[in-house]
C-alpha cells in the first residue's frame, strides 16, 4: 500500500482533527466496523472530541472480515467521512478510532479482555438485525442460529457478538469492575430491550446469577439512528479517492443530514455527543416508530417497486412522479396516523424533508441494497402500521403494495425474467414457497402465513390478504411502474378498483 491519509498532504478543503489524538482513551468499544458506524456513530464521537478535548475514544472490533481492519492500521486508524450534498460535498478525517482488534489477527480471547478493561465504558453495537440472533415472531433467542449454536456449546470462544459481550461481563463481574453500557446503534424497533433481552437471556442459558447481575447492572438504551449511508463500492472508493487526492479503503460517502436520539441511561458515563447535536430523550420510542414507519417504510417501499420497475438508484424513483408521489401518500395518509408522537410534531415538514434526501442524486443508493434481508425489515417498517388500519378499519393500499413488491421482488425473477439477485436470510423458505405456488395470487397467503415475518392476527387477516394480493396480481398484470403510479391517481383509472376500501 502506498501513501495514506495519515501521511498525505490532504487538499486545504478537508476538515483534519485539530485536538490531541494521544489523549484519546478506548473508552468505547464497537462492534461491527461498517460503513454506517463510520458515518455516525464514530463522526459524533470525532465531534465531540474537537468540540469539548473529550479523551472517549473507540476501539473498533470486526468479528468477520479482516480486510478493513488491516487498512484501517495502515493509515494509523483515520479514515475519512465524505458528506454528498445535492449541490456541493465536503469530506472530513475522523480521528476518534483509538485502536482496533479482529478475532483471526488477534485472537478471540483480546477481544473479550479488551471489553474487560477498567476505562472502557461503553460497548456499541451496528451488527445489523441479524446479529442479535432474534427469532421475530417470538421475541426470544433464535436457537437454530448457527453462530448461537456454536456459542451455546462453546461460550468460551464466542463468535457472535452477544457470546462476546457475555463473557466480557463475566469477567468484570468476577474481577469486581463496573459493568458498561451495550449501546445498540442498529435500525431495530426496542434496539435497546431487543438486546437486552438477547443478552439476559443467553447468560441466563450458562449461569442464573450472571443473567440476573446483567438484568440488574447493565443498561441497555434505546436509540434511534438516521443517517442514508449507500454501500461502499468500487466506484464509490474511487470518488472519494478523487475528492481526497489519496486511497482511502476505509472511507465511506453519505448524506450531509445526520441524527441520534438516545435515552439517557448510561451506568460508567458517556461523551458528550450532546454538544455534536445528539438529542437525549426519556423514551425513544416515538422517534425510532416514526424514523422506522416514515423513512425506513417509504425506502423498502422504493426498493422493492422501483427495483422491480427498473430504477437503480433511491434518486431515480424520485424522478418518477408516481413513485415520489406514492411515497409520501405512504408517509402521511398511512404512515403518520399509526405514529403516537408528542404534540407539536411537525409530521408533514418530516415526510417532505425525506422526499428531498431521497432525491439527493450525489448519493447513489441502490434500490437493491435497501431491499436485501426484507424478511428482517418488513415486520418492523410495515408491521405496526397494518396493525393500526386492520384495527380501525382504515385504508392501506400503499402498505399493501409494498409488501406485494417484496413479494414479487423475492420470487427471484423480474419483471423482464431476468434473474434477481436476493440476499435474505429466508431467502430459501422463501423460494420454496414460490416452487410451489408459482407466480400467481396463491403465492400471498402462503408467505403472508410465515409466522417470523408476520404476526398471524397481520398475515392471517382476510382483508390483508384481499389487499395484497390484488396489489400483487397488478404487478404481474401491469408492472411495477403502472401500479404504483395508479396509487395516487385521483381519476377512475386504478388498478386497485376491486379492493376493498375503508
Amino acid at each position: 500500500m502506498g501513501q495514506t491519509i495519515a501521511d498525505t498532504n490532504l487538499p486545504a478543503t478537508i476538515i483534519l482533527p485539530d485536538y490531541d489524538r494521544s489523549l484519546l482513551k478506548s473508552r468505547i468499544v464497537h462492534l461491527g466496523f461498517g460503513a454506517f458506524h463510520r458515518a455516525h456513530q464514530a463522526v459524533f464521537t470525532d465531534s465531540a472530541a474537537r468540540q469539548s478535548g473529550s479523551d472517549w475514544g473507540i476501539c473498533e472490533i470486526s468479528l468477520f472480515s479482516d480486510t478493513l481492519i488491516k487498512a484501517l492500521r495502515i493509515q494509523d486508524h483515520l479514515f475519512s467521512v465524505t458528506e454528498l450534498g445535492a449541490k456541493s460535498t465536503q469530506s472530513r478525517v475522523i480521528g476518534a478510532v483509538t485502536e482496533s482488534l479482529h478475532a483471526g489477527l488477534d485472537g478471540i480471547q483480546s477481544i473479550i479482555e479488551k471489553m474487560a478493561e477498567p476505562q472502557v465504558a461503553i460497548v456499541s453495537l451496528t451488527i445489523t438485525e441479524k446479529g442479535y440472533c432474534i427469532d421475530p415472531s417470538t421475541g426470544q433467542l433464535d436457537r437454530n442460529n448457527q453462530l448461537l449454536v456454536a456459542d451455546l456449546t462453546n461460550p468460551t470462544e464466542p463468535q457472535s457478538a452477544l457470546g462476546f459481550i457475555v463473557q466480557a461481563l463475566k469477567l468484570r463481574r468476577e474481577r469486581g469492575l463496573q459493568p458498561f453500557t451495550v449501546l445498540s446503534c442498529d435500525n431495530i424497533q426496542g434496539n435497546g430491550q431487543v438486546t437486552k433481552t438477547a443478552i439476559v437471556e443467553f447468560a441466563t442459558h450458562f449461569d442464573r446469577d450472571l443473567g440476573a447481575w446483567i438484568a440488574d447492572n447493565v443498561s441497555f438504551p434505546g436509540t434511534m439512528v438516521d443517517r442514508i449511508v449507500p454501500a461502499v463500492t468500487t466506484a464509490a472508493l474511487q470518488d472519494l479517492e478523487r475528492e481526497l487526492g489519496v486511497a482511502d479503503p476505509c472511507g465511506v460517502a453519505c448524506e450531509p443530514f445526520n441524527q441520534w436520539v438516545i435515552e439517557d441511561d448510561f451506568v460508567a458515563g458517556r461523551p458528550v455527543w450532546e454538544i455534536a447535536g445528539a438529542e437525549f430523550v426519556d423514551d425513544v420510542a416515538p422517534f425510532e416508530e416514526m424514523k422506522l414507519r416514515m423513512l425506513n417504510g417509504a425506502h423498502s417501499f422504493l426498493a422493492y417497486l422501483g427495483f422491480l420497475a427498473g430504477h437503480t438508484y433511491i434518486s431515480d424513483t424520485m424522478a418518477d412522479p408516481g413513485f415520489r408521489n406514492a411515497a409520501f401518500d405512504l408517509m402521511m395518509t398511512e404512515q403518520a396516523p399509526s405514529l403516537k408522537m408528542n404534540n407539536g410534531t411537525k409530521l408533514e415538514a418530516y415526510a417532505n424533508r425525506l422526499i428531498e434526501r431521497f432525491a439527493n442524486p450525489a448519493l447513489r443508493h441502490k434500490t437493491w441494497q435497501i431491499a436485501m434481508d426484507g424478511s428482517q425489515k418488513i415486520p418492523q417498517r410495515f408491521g405496526g402500521s397494518l396493525r393500526h388500519h386492520v384495527h380501525t378499519g382504515t385504508d392501506f393500499k400503499f402498505l399493501a403494495a409494498g409488501i406485494a413488491g417484496w413479494i414479487r421482488y423475492v420470487s427471484g425473477t423480474d419483471e423482464n425474467g431476468s434473474a434477481i439477485d436476493v440476499r435474505d436470510p429466508m431467502a430459501s423458505e422463501l423460494a420454496e414457497i414460490y416452487k410451489n405456488h408459482g407466480h400467481n395470487g396463491s403465492v400471498v397467503p402462503a408467505i403472508l402465513s410465515v409466522k417470523t415475518i408476520f404476526e398471524p392476527e397481520i398475515g392471517g387477516d382476510t382483508r390483508v390478504i384481499n389487499e395484497v394480493t390484488t396489489a400483487y396480481e397488478s404487478l404481474l398484470r401491469n408492472g411495477a411502474k403502472a401500479t404504483v403510479a395508479s396509487l395516487s391517481r385521483d381519476n377512475n383509472t386504478n388498478y386497485f378498483d376491486s379492493r376493498t376500501s375503508k
